[in-house]
């Protein structure tokens, strides 16, 4: 049978992507694939990152905020300074200051978040308050604040239900910075970031056995790149 598996923020880092879908046994046929978004910017290998997800067949490609600004500048626009020293700039090498248009397609095809029955599948949060289709873009590419209480709940170890889905998996919050190297837990909240956009591993999980894959840390994997540091 196909296995579904959530992979999260990959920041350009292609080798680390195609070591966690060796490592999970993924079938590029036959298996589905939901990527919590942000693919682009950091490491230098965005285009290369996007022309493997491309190959997919089973793809829920869900947008993040490197992933909007990325898409910004592929439409001639620039997003800012900002964007440039996090992470912007190798992506602009990696297309050799030339936009691809199908990789201008694939995120713009892209989708705010993916429901599967009640679980939630979102880059960065969700206000639990308000109905999805009356929430804000930005609170769906940018707002950790559902992150942030569910991590001190889970630190305090007072977790408890925080919204009306089942389970819910966000990128977008790095936990390697909270000394996690794998993905973890908190209420109904699973964290799929695990820092490869900075000095951590990417991570990849099937959700239903809930078995995870890492990569290697992925600046052992571009020793001649300073990423985004």
């Amino acid at each position: 049978m196909a296995k579904t598996f959530v992979i999260g923020d990959i920041h350009g880092a292609h080798k680390a992507l195609l070591q966690c879908l060796e490592r999970s046994g993924f079938n590029k046929d036959e298996d589905n694939l939901i990527c919590l978004g942000d693919v682009c910017d950091g490491w230098p290998e965005t285009k290369e990152s996007i022309n493997t997800l491309m190959s997919i067949r089973q793809l829920i490609y869900i947008m993040g905020n490197h992933d909007y600004w990325a898409l910004e500048w592929m439409r001639g626009e620039f997003p800012g300074e900002i964007w440039s020293v996090q992470g912007g700039d190798a992506t602009v090498r990696s297309y050799n200051g030339l936009p691809n248009d199908s990789h201008k397609a694939f995120l713009e095809n892209s989708s705010l978040y993916h429901l599967i029955d009640n679980t939630l599948f979102v880059h960065a949060g969700v206000q639990p308050e308000i109905d999805l289709n009356d929430q804000s873009s930005n609170t769906f590419l940018w707002d950790r604040k559902l992150a942030t209480s569910a991590l001190e709940l889970r630190t305090a170890k007072a977790e408890k239900q925080l919204t009306s889905f089942d389970e819910i998996y966000l990128g977008h919050t790095p936990i390697h910075a909270y000394g996690y190297n794998h993905p973890i837990k908190a209420c109904e909240i699973w964290f799929m970031d695990t820092g490869a956009g900075w000095n951590g591993c990417l991570s990849m999980m099937d959700i239903n056995s809930k078995d995870f894959f890492t990569s290697d840390p992925v600046p052992s994997m571009y020793p001649e790149d300073k990423g985004r540091f």
